[in-house]
Order: C-alpha cells, then structure tokens, then sequence
C-alpha cells in the first residue's frame, strides 16, 4: 500500500469536492483541516478544479489534495501539473491509468464489475473507486466481488452519508468512503465554513463507531472476583465464568486477578482497530503492541497506552 492510500485508509474518508471559485478552495481546505479530514478529492467537474487543485497545494501542505473526475489523460496532465497527488477516474481508461502510473501517480480507476477489475489488476492496481456505490449494489455487490478478488480494496462513492456509511466502514474490502455530503456545493458557494467543519467531524466520528462494550472490574482473586459477579446477577445479569473472568452479561467482565488498570478497564468497540489507533493518536493514545490480537490478518483488540480515571482502555472490533 502506497503512503497515500495508507494516509486515505487512515482518515477513512475521502471528501469530493465540487467548487467554482476557486477563490474559496484555501478557506474550504481550512474548514477540512479544522473538521479533522486532511484531504481532499477536488473533481473535474467545474473550470475552477484546476485552480482549485494549485491553491491547495501550494497554501495548504497539510491538506493531501487529489483530482477527481479524471476522465481522460489530458485532465490527469492537469490535475498533476497542478500538484495533483492522487488521481481518481469514475472509470477505467487504460491511457489515463498509464500517463498516471509512468509518473508514480497513485490512480483509483472506478472498477465495479468483475471485467473492470480484471483489466485494472493487469495494470497491477488493486485499489480502485466503486461508484456510483448504492447503484451498484453497495455493500452486498462489494462482498459479492470480493470473493473471487479477496485482496481488492474499493473507496465507495455514490449515495451514502452518516446514515448509511457503518456498512461500508466496517469491511475490510473498503479502504475508505469517498462522498460529498460533507463538502456540499451549496455550502461551499454560501461560504459556511464552519458548518463544513462540523459536518467532517460528524462524519469523522461515524466512520469510527465508537460504542461502549463493557466494564472490566479488577479483583484480587477468584473468590472476590466469584462474589462480585454474584451480586452484579442480583440485577439480572447472566453469568459466564471464563479462565480469567466472569462475565456478568455482557456489559461486565470481572476480572479472576488485578490485569490491566487501576480499576481495571474499559472496552470500547470500533469498526477498525487499525484507523482507530490512527484517529486516537492525535489525543495521545497509542496501541500496546504487545496486548494485539488479530484474525483473518486484522486486529480485533488492541489496549491503549492511555488510561481513563484509573481504567484501562482497549478497543474491540466490532
């Protein structure tokens, strides 16, 4: 995986921009930047774009700007002449996927069908846009291709927003959610800045799926832990005693000896562990390495360096 598409995968979300002045695009990339989504897919749909794209680039190098719309290698030419650093096509155009890959252009070619796929996996690309994405099926068409291409990965675009996005965030076939709901045209011609600011953090939070998923309870041995997971069934939590814990249905877990925490911990579930790891570190929470554990090559838990009041923190797949 290329450092940008590792940086797309992190951030989970891809905002695809349409703008027509491009006197708006360094107060836009601030309100992005401000809302927590460094990047940005500006589209070729408007003749401000390539404007648009240069005033990125040059005003603002913590905002990875693409181009989007990029249907044909004249527009990939301008998109990279402009500081363009990834290219993304609604289709695949062989020639444009050649000019980008003879430059070392990252290029997510749209492919949602098994032929497409084939054609662009000769090119040896396994990354690619699936638009227009709740048309062609969402989430049940992606499961459905990625039997037969287990290592693709797709950045669906096309009919989803907050309200439909967890589906699609929490499959492994899904780099990340490419969408405009965040950076709609309206807002941007309105100059509400702030509102897109909002409307990224929204969406920067949904892409997580952060819920909680239960209490760990330190205790200092298997008799008091066996007393405590008897008085917590008063109320009438199911017991389910474990080799190092009783579960107390399935918002408690308590522990048999003192782990991890003070107190002990708090399970937080997740829909990536990996890119929440990435969103959590700009809070001063980094994964323990020593504490993963994985399945079918992705982590399923993985405990934080960060405590809260005295509690453990660990994050679950969910």
């Amino acid at each position: 995986m290329t450092d940008i598409f590792k940086k797309i995968f992190e951030v989970g979300l891809v905002p695809v921009i349409k703008i027509d002045d491009a006197a708006q695009a360094v107060a836009l990339g601030k309100a992005l930047l401000a809302g927590g989504i460094p990047i940005a897919e500006v589209t070729f749909r408007t003749n401000a774009a390539e404007a648009a794209i240069r005033a990125f680039s040059t005003e603002l190098p913590d905002l990875m700007v693409g181009a989007g719309t990029v249907i044909n290698r004249d527009l990939a030419q301008k998109a990279i002449a402009a500081g363009a650093r990834f290219i993304v096509s609604p289709g695949f155009n062989p020639s444009t996927v050649d000019y980008c890959l003879e430059r070392n252009i990252p290029i997510l070619p749209g492919a949602n069908t098994p032929t497409l796929i084939e054609a662009a996996l000769e090119k040896g690309l396994d990354t690619f846009k699936f638009f227009p994405a709740e048309a062609s099926g969402g989430m049940t068409m992606i499961n459905a291709l990625s039997g037969p291409f287990a290592n693709v990965k797709f950045v669906p675009t096309g009919g989803i927003d907050t309200a439909n996005l967890a589906s699609y965030a929490k499959s492994d076939a899904v780099l990340a959610i490419g969408g405009s709901w965040m950076v709609k045209s309206d807002l941007i011609q309105q100059g509400r800045w702030e509102d897109i600011s909002n409307l990224c953090r929204e969406a920067v939070t949904a892409v997580q799926g952060f819920s909680f998923a239960h209490l760990g309870i330190n205790q200092a041995d298997e008799a008091q832990a066996q007393n405590t997971a008897e008085t917590l069934a008063a109320f009438g939590f199911a017991l389910k005693p474990g080799n190092s814990s009783i579960f107390a249905g399935p918002s408690f877990e308590v522990m048999k000896t003192p782990f991890r925490g003070e107190h002990g911990h708090i399970a937080i579930k997740c829909f990536n562990v990996e890119r929440s790891v990435a969103y959590l570190s700009q809070f001063g929470f980094h994964g323990v390495p020593e504490t993963a554990k994985s399945e079918k090559g992705h982590l399923k838990t993985l405990y934080l360096d960060k405590r809260i009041g005295g509690f453990a923190v660990h994050l679950v797949r969910e």
